[in-house]
């Protein structure tokens, strides 16, 4: 997700959240999310060692690059809600 997106999102949440229709996040919610992403990235990365075909290993890569990006979102909320 490219910066201008994830900016359009922060505002959306701001709206909702003045208007009543979301509830703040708060950094300890961030933070259980973070944990849970690390370790199915751990997982990911241990299942990739362990396959040996190559569409499986690939597959798993993608999952892999997904939750990498999910984990550097989070690092970034919790920063800016810090």
């Amino acid at each position: 997700m490219g910066l201008k997106k994830l900016a359009e999102k922060v505002e959306d949440y701001n709206a909702r959240l003045e208007s009543g229709k979301a509830s703040k996040i708060r950094p300890s919610h961030v933070e259980k999310v973070l944990r849970k992403l690390r370790v199915k990235a751990r997982d990911l990365e241990a299942e990739i060692a362990t396959v040996s075909s190559a569409d499986k290993k690939a597959r798993l890569k993608g999952k892999l690059a997904i939750a990498q990006t999910h984990i550097s979102r989070a690092e970034w909320l919790l920063r800016e809600l810090a």
